[in-house]
């Protein structure tokens, strides 16, 4: 089979009420395209039934696969579906579908040119929020300002759930990654930073969602940790690359 040209990779965790609608759109857009894609769905420890749900879906999509990974986490979700994708860009994209599909044609003209990763962002000019808390965005925006300070200096929004890769580059950070959890994304970033890739932020219309996954200060708290590890990581070499 020959190497599709995009690959979605949807992270899904306790999702079935979700999953199906989501799925439902992104299946009739890419019948919608004139390039070739795939679709992996990585089934992430529910205790629902969302991998009966994906599994339904792929036994009638012959371009969708499940793929189950048992540890839980986010990024090894992510993590696992990157390596195992083909394409030659590699979308991640959240299970909530809070940025339109129709958007994903975006990322991929600027890629084919200039850059080698393009990232969703909420705080870029031309970006708009919807019904999103505004105790939600202040935290978002101090946990921001860390990772500006510590990691990545110049990106205003690393943490929207949607991001573009080649598949070449992809399969080399991913490869590099150590976190599980929601920091992954800055690790990930942060190895492109540190060997030369470009990062392109792009402005989307983002809706907010009440049924996010997301503990607000928990999983800040967590990422505040991780972000510190990460250049604890860096300065130990963990990042460099292999001789």
């Amino acid at each position: 089979m020959s190497t599709p040209f995009l690959s979605i990779i949807i992270p899904a965790y306790n999702e079935e009420h979700r999953l199906p609608t989501t799925l439902d759109q992104v299946i009739s857009f890419l019948a919608s395209q004139s390039y070739s894609a795939e679709v992996l769905v990585v089934e992430n420890g529910s205790q629902d039934s969302t991998l009966e749900l994906a599994r339904t879906f792929a036994r009638r999509h012959a371009h969708l696969r499940v793929i189950q990974e048992t540890r839980r986490g986010k990024g090894l979700a992510v993590q696992h579906g990157m390596l195992e994708a083909c394409g030659d860009f590699r979308f991640m994209c959240d299970a909530d579908l809070s940025m339109p599909i129709a958007e994903i044609n975006r990322f991929l003209s600027p890629l084919q040119t200039d850059y080698e990763i393009a990232i969703a962002s909420r705080e870029a000019p031309g970006a708009v929020r919807y019904d999103e808390p505004s105790y939600r965005h202040l935290v978002g925006r101090v946990f921001n300002a860390m990772i500006r300070v510590l990691a990545l200096p110049g990106l205003q929004d690393t943490q929207c759930g949607f991001k573009c890769f080649r598949g070449n580059v992809a399969q080399e950070l991913f490869a590099q990654q150590t976190l599980t959890g929601w920091s992954f994304d800055v690790e990930v970033l942060f190895v492109a930073r540190q060997r030369g890739y470009k990062i392109l932020e792009l402005p989307i219309p983002w809706y907010f969602n009440p049924d996010s996954h997301v503990s607000v200060i928990n999983d800040s708290l967590r990422m505040a940790f991780d972000i510190i590890n990460i250049r604890l990581n860096s300065l130990r070499g963990l990042y460099d690359r292999s001789l």
